[in-house]
């Protein structure tokens, strides 16, 4: 009879340790890039948050939608846009134990969406190959040097992944000669499904500004109605590359219809609006982090002084010192070793 007690104890023990098991997951910030390096008082609200990952993000800079010549690593960028910057920060946040990803953007002058980028003719296309292949190749090293866990070969680029589907072949190519650790794109939200390289990541990234709400103060359940209209086919996309979802951004402002069009960045919309971002991103975290072809992802947008930031009367993307940080905390708490 003991024993038979003691085995079903055993079996109701066993039971409930894997009813609360959750599996470690990418829980991750996008890490801005400042004009100055950073130190150890800059990471330490990172690991408060329960934060496995950091987003590194240098920048190089098109003058147009139609300029093939992209500029990087001039004297003329902030610190953190460099590759030099971009080192420094990864170095101090590994000290932390925090994980990189290493995500090189472009940014269009005037904030012109890189989606749109098209040149005119062929001549024009292979100068931008080559003038990508010069940024993304010194970053692929970048990211060899200082053993990045993944790296972004390139954000939201859709007409040139489109029109120029053999130079982004060729591309990953030459970065897994480079680079020898996992890859991935971060793709738009209503970009993802066109990508034709993923079998060739390693990951599925997706900016994940998808549209789930009308409403002023979306509530947590309409949000979660919302995701019913894109998370079947996220997780086919998944099933048919065989290859995990990594959010490479994701987030939603502190204003009135935050989850309408997530991606608008518009300085005129001021209204703030604590709950509705609150409502958002548990309903953004419930529907995919216990996914099991689900791997994480990066909110968008965590700055490096951190009692500077934020706060309750802020109406921007990031959770820093508002009601949206105590809920992230929260749930990465829950998808960390």
């Amino acid at each position: 009879m003991r024993y038979i007690i003691y085995s079903l104890l055993t079996l109701l023990f066993i039971s409930c340790a894997a009813a609360s098991y959750k599996p470690e997951k990418i829980n991750g910030v996008s890490f801005v890039a400042s004009r100055s390096p950073i130190d150890s008082t800059h990471v330490i609200p990172v690991t408060q948050v329960n934060s496995n990952f950091a987003a590194i993000m240098p920048f190089g800079f098109i003058r147009r939608l139609d300029n093939p010549e992209i500029l990087h690593n001039t004297d003329r960028q902030w610190f953190g846009e460099t590759r030099l910057g971009a080192k420094q920060y990864a170095l101090e946040l590994r000290k932390a134990h925090i994980k990189i990803m290493l995500k090189p953007q472009i940014w269009v002058w005037r904030g012109e969406f890189t989606g749109e980028i098209m040149m005119a003719s062929e001549a024009d296309w292979k100068k931008l190959e080559a003038s990508y292949s010069d940024f993304i190749l010194e970053y692929a090293d970048l990211a060899e040097e200082i053993d990045a866990d993944i790296f972004c070969i390139g954000t939201e680029l859709e007409l040139f992944v489109k029109y120029r589907p053999a130079y982004w072949t060729g591309l990953i190519k030459k970065i897994r000669t480079i680079y020898n650790g996992k890859l991935t794109y971060a793709a738009n939200w209503n970009e993802y499904q066109r990508t034709p390289f993923w079998d060739q990541l390693d990951f599925i990234g997706i900016d994940a500004y998808f549209p789930i709400s009308e409403a002023k103060t979306p509530s947590y359940e309409m949000c979660m109605k919302g995701w019913k209209n894109y998370k079947p086919t996220i997780k086919r996309i998944s099933k048919d590359n065989d290859r995990p979802i990594l959010f490479t951004e994701y987030g939603y402002r502190s204003v009135d219809h935050s989850a309408r069009q997530p991606w608008v960045f518009d300085r005129n919309m001021t209204s703030v609006n604590l709950e509705a971002q609150n409502n958002a991103l548990k309903a953004i975290h419930d529907t995919f982090w216990d996914e099991d072809w689900f791997a994480g992802g990066f909110v968008w947008k965590w700055f490096h002084k951190h009692d500077e930031v934020g706060g309750e009367d802020n109406f921007m993307f990031t959770p820093q010192n508002k009601p949206a940080e105590d809920i992230l905390r929260t749930h990465y708490s829950k998808y960390s070793p």
